[in-house]
């Protein structure tokens, strides 16, 4: 099959609906010639039927970030399906409730958001590391974190976390071929904006300060993002935050 991702296998993160990014990366990646790995946390059902949906079925593996022996056994599981792995999409991030009251947010709130959100990226990328090769890519999403958001609060600042592990990543994976990147994405109406509070109020910013336009139902532009990253058309681009959010992150006040 033809396509920028002929021949490469990829596991996706963070497949839960339709309306993700994560399940248009993966669309798109089918689409481009990947052989699409997935893996879900929690309701695994969930994912197992939304997987049906990709225009190729793809095998679900159980993963929780958090859980030591889910990231030890990880390779293993995957080898049941293919022989390496040539491209990771992270994404996966959670608050709980409390981190998104800034000034009354507890450690423990806090902590769960930046292990979850940041950490996870080097765990993840970690775990699969024997099943990659030189030019493999690694890509996460991030919601701009140059700037505090309305509402956004300890995930802001997780989602700094997760830039700062994004370019430490890439320095100490470099040198073996490894690319990391992020695709900064503008807001999507998804489940996971769902538990953000007062998302509409932050995502409004979008309904006027994009130049090019943005659509809040519309992931697949983040998805395209993403699969651009995993492919080879970037080879010696890593370390770097593609921003794929109508322009607003330029935008002056």
């Amino acid at each position: 099959m033809s396509g920028i991702l002929a021949g490469k296998r990829i596991l996706v993160t963070g497949v839960l609906t339709e309306s993700s990014i994560a399940f248009q990366a993966a669309k798109v990646a089918q689409n481009e010639g990947a052989e699409v790995i997935l893996t879900g946390f929690g309701r695994l059902s969930l994912v197992e039927r939304i997987a049906k949906r990709l225009p190729k079925p793809a095998p679900v593996i159980e993963l929780d970030v958090t859980n030591q022996e889910h990231l030890d056994g990880l390779a293993d599981k995957v080898r049941e399906h293919v022989d390496g792995i040539d491209g990771i999409v992270h994404s996966i991030a959670f608050g709980p409730q409390g981190a998104f009251n800034f000034l009354e947010a507890s450690w423990e709130d806090v902590s769960t958001a930046v292990q979850v959100s940041a950490y996870s990226y080097k765990s993840l990328a970690m775990a699969l590391l024997p099943l990659m090769r030189e030019g493999s890519s690694v890509v996460g999403l991030t919601f701009d974190a140059q700037i505090a958001w309305p509402k956004y609060d300890w995930m802001g600042v997780a989602k700094a976390a997760l830039e700062g592990t994004n370019r430490y990543l890439a320095r100490d994976l470099g040198p073996k071929g490894i690319r990391c990147n992020l695709v900064s994405a503008g807001p999507i109406k998804s489940m996971a904006a769902k538990s953000i509070p007062g998302f509409e109020e932050l995502a409004d910013v979008w309904n006027h300060r994009a130049p090019i336009g943005w659509d809040l139902a519309d992931p697949e532009p983040a998805g395209r993002g993403v699969v651009g990253m995993l492919s080879d058309f970037f080879p010696r681009t890593t370390g770097e935050i593609v921003h794929v959010d109508g322009g607003v992150h330029m935008m002056g006040a």
